[in-house]
């Protein structure tokens, strides 16, 4: 699946440029106009980067970073910040708030691209090298174990990505287009009840041996990973 990337940028002619060359080189964007829609649709969209101008309406570039990181569902998330502010105190202030980098306008379109791929490889590693765990489950992400107690679970690659999509944002419930999008790819064309079956297959290998469930299902609509399921 293409990386999604989050532009947060008030001025539409500036929007546009980023978008067009982050799509012709091969991302998928979502775009934001102020500080308050960004956070909203890093919460809804779950981008794999953000690119985040300092100046903005209703909340700053600045408070909107700081946000993100005081989240547990975007703490690492890549954000590059785009400012035409190039004192160094400015760009300190920017770092230290919270942004992987920081680029100074005006820039050229290659520079920002070089720096995005640069922060997306940083990323990458990092989260190969990561552990999570959530409800006494335990998801290695290099070498794709899976632990429930004392237990290892066997899963497939989809039910592994399915389960990985929901343990780094435990307790938000995904709709089946948004797991189809994250699991399986938005170029991969397949019916939603696809998710429901791998969503079983998953339970059933979670479960075994008298677990509690902790997928939860909210009917009509999608799945959550929630120990507290009430």
């Amino acid at each position: 699946m293409k990386p999604l990337v989050l532009i947060v940028e008030d001025e539409p002619p500036q929007a546009e440029l980023l978008k067009y060359n982050l799509e012709r080189d091969g991302f998928r964007t979502a775009l934001a106009g102020d500080g308050e829609e960004a956070l909203l649709l890093a919460e809804e969209e779950a981008p794999d980067l953000v690119i985040l101008d300092w100046m903005l309406p209703l909340l700053s570039g600045i408070e909107v970073c700081r946000r993100l990181r005081r989240q547990n569902t975007s703490a690492k998330l890549p954000i590059i910040m785009l400012t035409a502010r190039g004192v160094e105190s400015d760009r300190i202030r920017g770092l230290d708030s919270g942004a992987d980098d920081y680029l100074v306008k005006p820039f050229s379109p290659n520079e920002l691209l070089a720096r995005v791929r640069a922060v997306m490889r940083r990323s990458v590693t990092a989260r190969e090298d990561e552990t999570i765990e959530y409800g006494g489950i335990r998801m290695d992400i290099g070498s794709h174990k899976v632990t429930r107690g004392e237990r290892g679970i066997h899963l497939g690659p989809t039910e592994f990505r399915l389960l990985r999509v929901l343990m780094e944002r435990p307790g938000h419930v995904f709709s089946r287009e948004q797991l189809l999008d994250r699991a399986w790819g938005r170029d991969i064309y397949l019916e939603t009840r696809t998710v429901d079956v791998h969503i079983r297959r998953l339970r059933q290998a979670l479960n075994k041996g008298g677990a509690p469930d902790i997928i939860r299902t909210v009917r009509g609509f999608g799945y959550a990973l929630d120990t507290d399921k009430d």
